[in-house]
């Protein structure tokens, strides 16, 4: 979203150069904003107060209990695992899933996630054999393929519970709006955070993981403002 958005404001000083004034006012926008979203800057002002919500959740876990880790992306990728398949992001929370149901010692994990149009098969699918790779067994996953976004996760997930508790993982800046989602549909989840992205920096050095970050946390940004305006509607 950010570097479409200046693009977007470099085409409108082209679009405007003969009104100079407007031009420059419109290029130095866009240089401004990509040097703060580039900055460690960034990192501290839009990535940090999404991340310090919830804690790292390494308690243990007593009883039954389900392990909800959120689906990401894959690719299929001809010989390749389905750890191999899985992206960065939706690797880190697999892992992180695997960790939280070690904690006890009757959890299931519960995959999510749908193929769209660019796979053969469902992202839930493809996490659930990249579990059974990395040792969880066949008999403790449960998948729901057909969930497109965390509303439809949220609202699978409610007849499967049965009053059971369940621990939530999902990415660090993701995390307080999945557990506002959650929450809408009297779902109370135990947050695990992960797949944490504000990493300390010097504050002058500029960095493409720093853009990278930053798009994520104004993509939960928006998503926060949407679900806000929608409780109004």
């Amino acid at each position: 979203m950010p570097i479409p958005f200046i693009l977007l404001l470099l085409l409108l000083s082209f679009l405007v150069w003969r009104r100079r004034s407007m031009a420059k006012y419109l290029v130095t926008c866009a240089f401004l904003l990509l040097l703060f979203l580039s900055s460690q800057l960034s990192v501290n002002t839009l990535v940090r107060p999404l991340e310090s919500v919830y804690p790292i959740n390494s308690t243990t876990i007593t009883g039954a209990c389900f392990v909800m880790v959120l689906g990401s992306a894959h690719s299929d990728i001809q010989g390749a695992t389905a750890v191999q398949s899985l992206s960065t992001v939706a690797l880190a929370r697999l892992t992180e899933g695997i960790r939280q149901l070690n904690l006890g010692q009757e959890c299931q994990l519960i995959v999510s996630g749908w193929g769209g149009e660019l796979t053969h098969i469902s992202h839930a699918e493809m996490m659930a054999n990249a579990a059974i790779e990395l040792g969880v067994g066949k008999h403790r996953i449960i998948q729901f393929p057909l969930a497109r976004d965390t509303l439809e996760e949220a609202q699978y997930l409610q007849p499967t519970l049965d009053q059971v508790s369940f621990r939530l993982v999902t990415s660090a800046t993701h995390m307080p709006r999945a557990m506002t989602i959650f929450a809408a549909k009297g779902l109370y989840a135990d947050a695990a955070p992960t797949d944490f992205i504000g990493r300390a920096d010097f504050g002058w050095r500029l960095s493409a993981d720093n853009l990278v970050a930053s798009q994520r946390a104004i993509h939960e940004y928006i998503g926060r403002l949407w679900l806000w305006l929608k409780t109004l509607s």
